[in-house]
């Protein structure tokens, strides 16, 4: 199978990763640090739930990844004019038979962890699972898609933050210090930021094919605006938990961050728009990353 007439070849191997969106992945890496960091500085630390915490996250959102190519295919969200990474199914390189499959055997993946996590946490955990699941689901599919009204930024924020954090300290020390909530804002913010690019890259053929991101709801200014909120949160409430939280100064550690943030966010500022801004989207990644891990160090040597 090709990706289009007359082009290269795609081995599968290629044609999955690319339905995976391998480079997006630090997105499940960050909470489930920062939530060991947690546990960490609690004297609850446990290696083996923290594992299988982080294979859980990272099949769940690989199914989620998996979920959004073939829906927005079958939605008519992705076309030609697709400005972002190619989508499998879009491009004829995996079929929507194919997608399905594997999203179903990710989950079924993350639910055996899950399985271990439930008997390390108790029942929380298989409804936080099962919520996650769903959530990757009617994120773009079914008859009413959350990504579709204008409630990505906040499924985003709310999952890879509230649930992921906590969920990873809950699994260690089967409590949640008051503190893990705090964390999670962090973490929230800036896995978001990385949906917002997405967003902003593509309002103008979100708009056309019918999906109200909240990007297209707020318009190209205000995104770029809401970016910049959501990074600038990201260190105030990380930086505050030293004067007034529990944490020592290698909460500091996280200024190492702006160095990342400065790539990701300069396309953001200057008014870059449509494919140059895949550039901006994957140095976003990439700066969530190094975000959650320095947080991550800060939190745990504190």
């Amino acid at each position: 199978m090709t990706a289009a007439v007359g082009a290269a070849p795609i081995s599968k191997l290629r044609a999955w990763r690319l339905a995976a969106r391998v480079p997006t992945l630090s997105a499940s890496v960050a909470p489930v640090a920062v939530g060991t960091g947690v546990a960490i500085r609690y004297d609850s630390f446990e290696l083996l739930p923290a594992l299988a915490a982080l294979f859980a996250a990272l099949c769940l959102q690989v199914g989620a990844n998996l979920a959004n190519d073939v829906f927005d295919f079958r939605k008519g969200a992705d076309t030609v004019e697709r400005l972002g990474p190619p989508r499998a199914v879009q491009m004829g390189m995996l079929s929507e038979r194919e997608v399905v499959a594997g999203m179903w055997l990710v989950f079924a993946m993350a639910a055996v962890a899950g399985i271990y996590l439930a008997y390390a946490g108790g029942w929380p955990i298989i409804i936080a699972g099962l919520a996650c699941i769903g959530g990757a689901i009617v994120y773009t599919g079914g008859p009413w898609p959350i990504g579709y009204h204008g409630l990505g930024d906040l499924f985003t924020f709310v999952f890879f933050g509230f649930v992921a954090v906590p969920g990873t300290v809950f699994v260690q020390a089967e409590a949640i210090p008051d503190f893990a909530w705090v964390a999670a804002i962090p973490v929230g913010a800036t896995v978001t930021s990385i949906l917002v690019v997405n967003n902003l890259r593509d309002i103008a053929t979100d708009r056309r094919a019918g999906k109200r991101t909240l990007g297209v709801a707020m318009g190209d200014l205000w995104t770029r605006r809401w970016y910049g909120f959501l990074v600038g949160t990201a260190f105030v409430v990380a930086l505050a938990a030293w004067p007034l939280g529990p944490l020592g100064w290698p909460v500091l550690l996280v200024l190492g961050a702006l160095l990342p943030l400065a790539k990701a966010a300069r396309p953001v500022v200057d008014g870059t728009t449509g494919r140059a801004l895949n550039a901006s989207l994957k140095a976003t990644a990439n700066f969530n990353l190094v975000f959650g891990l320095l947080f991550a160090i800060g939190i745990a040597t504190s």
